[in-house]
């Protein structure tokens, strides 16, 4: 239970993150070619408007490839015979490399020049010899064998666009984490409610003083021991203050005022004696609560989350205190025994440090990314790319290198402790 609830967990943040990169890299008309889940072989897939969707076998990570980021892998070379099929404006809609012999209609050319990215034509000498230019589709598939690549114009590559528009692409991934974060908050707020202060009782535990005495979740409390209480936690002061000792406990239900006497239990609390009576604090489900639950609790969570990051650049945390994918994966197991909510509250935890992780100005992560960005919007012109390819390079072997540190540090803790 515990691996299907960990590869799901994984697979819905990895999900939203490289959806948010996906929805806006199309809205500014960049070329996707891949959108994965994983790292590694094929698991499944389909493609669909352009890009081809995929689930690969190891569920930590995924992206999504963006036409010039890496380089465009197509590559038609003077001398090469290549086989043309033209659609109804005369635009070569296929350019065949291989077995174009047997395919029907098709212009066979021995290539002089080819440009798939600019002037978006390509010439070549016929079997009679003669020299023609023909004007390529900006959809233009090349056919290598059995893959196949649409080519991928200027105008549809990443590096071309506008500095905001590759900014917002880079910042959608981890802007939808913390979305996704709020939408968890707020679910958990509509279906399992959100904490009152109203003095009421709650759920009661079935072994709990309260429910012994006679007392039903939703009484409403007015005094305890004749002192007036307006609150739970008037209620819990009370009852914490008072471990083994007769309460009275005047309530209201169903328009009836009726009359308890409760002795809390001594439970010891950091080596002091309270009074616990088996009763949870009450919760009420609305949405507007709701809405403002998802946002205080996102906010709130974020705010932990950055001091926790500001701790271990100052040193106050240690490397050893970090957790990677083996100690998530031996948390989740104590969380999915807790419960459905439980579990949809770490996600929500989760999907919060992974956008954060990812804004962290360092190079091969988003932040890293917008970083140079940035520098470039600072300078007037783009960084070279091959400098920053290597800063992001150096930056990602250097990622690895603590993953693997973090990851033996969570084998030691869970196996030599």
């Amino acid at each position: 239970m515990t691996i299907i609830a960990f590869i799901i967990m994984f697979g819905v943040l990895v999900f939203f993150h490289e959806l948010g990169h996906l929805y806006f890299a199309k809205r500014a008309g960049i070329l996707c070619r891949d959108f994965a889940i994983g790292f590694g072989p094929k698991l499944f897939s389909f493609k669909r408007n352009e890009t081809l969707y995929t689930i690969r076998l190891f569920p930590i990570g995924g992206y999504v490839k963006m036409a010039g980021e890496d380089g465009e892998i197509i590559s038609i070379k003077p001398g090469q015979r290549v086989g043309l099929l033209l659609n109804a404006k005369n635009e070569v809609e296929k350019i065949y490399t291989k077995g174009f012999a047997s395919i029907p209609n098709v212009k066979v050319i021995e290539v002089e020049s080819a440009d798939l990215e600019k002037k978006l034509e390509i010439s070549g000498r016929d079997e009679m010899g003669e020299i023609s230019v023909y004007q390529v589709w900006d959809c233009c598939e090349v056919m290598l064998g059995k893959e196949s690549y649409q080519i991928a114009p200027t105008h549809r590559q990443f590096h071309a666009k506008k500095l905001s528009q590759r900014a917002l692409t880079i910042f959608a991934g981890p802007a939808m984490n913390f979305l996704l974060a709020f939408v968890l908050f707020t679910f958990l707020a509509l279906f399992q409610g959100i904490p009152s202060e109203k003095p009421i009782m709650g759920q009661l535990t079935p072994d709990g003083a309260a429910l012994q005495a006679g007392l039903a979740e939703g009484d409403k409390i007015l005094s305890i021991n004749g002192t007036s209480v307006q609150s739970w936690e008037n209620v819990v002061g009370i009852v914490r203050e008072n471990p083994e000792q007769v309460l009275t406990f005047e309530v209201e239900r169903a328009d009836e005022t009726m009359t308890f006497q409760v002795t809390p239990s001594r439970v010891e609390e950091e080596g002091k004696s309270v009074g616990k009576i088996g009763a949870y604090q009450p919760r009420e489900k609305s949405p507007v609560q709701a809405f403002k639950y998802g946002v205080v609790e996102t906010v709130d969570w974020t705010k932990r989350i950055l001091d926790s990051v500001g701790k271990l650049i100052t040193g106050q945390f240690s490397i050893q205190d970090l957790s990677g994918p083996v100690g998530i994966y031996n948390y989740t197991d104590e969380v999915v025994q807790s419960g459905f909510y439980t579990f949809i509250n770490w996600m929500a935890f989760l999907s919060i440090n992974l956008g954060i992780m990812n804004l962290l100005p360092l190079p091969a992560l988003d932040g890293g990314r917008l970083l140079f960005f940035a520098i470039e919007g600072i300078r007037g012109k783009p960084i070279d790319p091959q400098k920053e390819g290597m800063v992001h390079f150096i930056g990602f072997a250097l990622l690895m290198l603590l993953m693997i540190a973090v990851t033996w540090n969570d084998i030691k803790n869970l196996f030599f402790q």
